[in-house]
């Protein structure tokens, strides 16, 4: 899902003026703890989809230590002891990365041409490849990026939000399977590595002019990130760094349809992003149909989580809530949706369907959006109502799906087709 953060602000007591497949009920009684593929992923173990991701580009552990992109700053500076380097030279290559954009080791012109040419002897250093750039009449460019392998993933800079923000994608395709987001007919291909996750950011950074200037990035893109936790937390370290481009977390926000037990992972990270849920319902049964990980991890598991999540002063979690005509938009959704959230610091985000070819719901009307955002702001819930960018290049929230990649699944064609 992608965010479009042009938002309308209510104030409490105002007025407004899967190349694979999606989670199986098998797969959701896995307990999705990660362990590491050699794709540099992680997936739930024992789930049916973990050998097809094995089947996917096979990095070594060689490999990965030998390709710039994928290692955090100490790493780097041990890769370069190992080879005789010098370690303060692997601050200057990070900046180049980072900061500078670049993508060659030739383009790093204070280091000296031998070191470039031992450099380009013993390590590569792979970033993403735009294939195509779409703006949208708002502003808004959707990226199609092309990996190492030949897969291929969508990430999004939305300006003036009013900051600037990346949404950035963490898997190939998603397998949580909502049913009003078209990213979940893809089914999962395959986690991206860290490096991948990282790079989109230097990419679109050194494309938008952004690599000098304060940006935002929501992991709102392809995926669910604590589907994918560990090289999501590694890239995040990776462009937090001092030597980089010093990505404050609270300029981050990762969005989860509610993984439980990487939730609690989450609270104990000393480089903690802002938390966004994925709610969408205010009923088991609803959440359930909407949301088929709720099968595992049910509602009322979820806002407990959130409920002794840790949090700073002033930070609250976000609520994200997709309004589908008919379905979960009554003002009695209104009012279980606040009842629910009540002892927990929230912020409520109402985002009106982006409709899409294949996906079986419709969009409320503006007097539906009103009338539910008033009822949260009168018991005293801070709403947002997102207001959707890039919809007519097919960037906004729910609507990223891509072409490219190795053999299609039947949901992928059939998605596809309805484009």
């Amino acid at each position: 899902m992608v965010g479009e953060f042009d938002k309308v602000k209510l104030a409490a007591g105002t007025r407004r003026p899967m190349c694979l497949k999606a989670l199986t009920e098998k797969e959701l009684q896995v307990s999705p703890h990660y362990s590491t593929h050699p794709t540099g992923g992680a997936s739930a173990i024992g789930s049916p989809y973990a050998k097809s991701l094995e089947t996917n580009q096979i990095v070594t552990d060689s490999q990965r230590s030998s390709n710039l992109a994928e290692l955090e700053r100490p790493q780097l500076a041990a890769a370069f002891e190992q080879r005789g380097l010098q370690r303060f030279r692997a601050d200057q290559v990070f900046r180049w990365i980072y900061r500078h954009g670049v993508t060659g080791f030739e383009e790093m012109t204070d280091l000296p041409q031998s070191l470039r040419a031992a450099l380009t002897a013993d390590f590569t250093l792979t970033t993403p490849q735009i294939l195509h750039r779409e703006q949208s009449i708002d502003g808004t460019e959707k990226f199609l990026l092309r990996l190492a392998d030949g897969t291929q993933i969508e990430s999004v800079f939305i300006p003036d939000t009013p900051s600037m923000t990346f949404c950035i994608s963490t898997q190939v395709g998603c397998a949580m399977g909502c049913g009003f987001c078209l990213t979940g007919k893809m089914g999962l291909v395959r986690n991206l590595t860290a490096g991948e996750i990282a790079g989109q950011v230097r990419v679109l950074a050194a494309a938008t002019g952004m690599l000098d200037h304060p940006f935002n990035i929501v992991l709102m893109g392809m995926g669910e990130p604590l589907h994918n936790y560990d090289n999501t937390m590694k890239a995040l370290r990776m462009l937090h760094s001092e030597h980089g481009l010093a990505v404050s977390p609270r300029r981050v926000t990762l969005s989860t349809v509610g993984i439980v037990p990487a939730m609690k992972r989450l609270a104990r990270e000393a480089l903690m992003p802002n938390l966004a849920i994925s709610l969408h319902a205010t009923t088991e049964d609803q959440r359930s149909e909407l949301v088929p990980p709720n099968r595992k991890y049910p509602l009322a598991e979820i806002l407990e989580t959130c409920r002794r999540f840790p949090l700073k002063k002033r930070s609250r979690i976000t609520f994200e809530y997709v309004m589908l005509k008919g379905i979960n938009d009554t003002a009695e959704d209104a009012r279980r949706l606040a009842r629910l959230l009540a002892g927990i610091k929230a912020k409520v985000n109402l985002i009106p369907l982006n409709p899409a070819p294949g996906i079986p719901y419709e969009r409320p009307s503006d007097a539906t959006v009103d009338r539910f955002a008033q009822i949260l702001a009168d018991r005293h819930l801070t709403v947002s109502v997102r207001k959707s960018r890039g919809q007519d290049i097919r960037a906004a929230c729910g609507q990223l799906i891509v072409e490219g990649g190795s053999k299609k699944s039947a949901a992928q064609q059939m998605a596809l087709l309805m484009r």
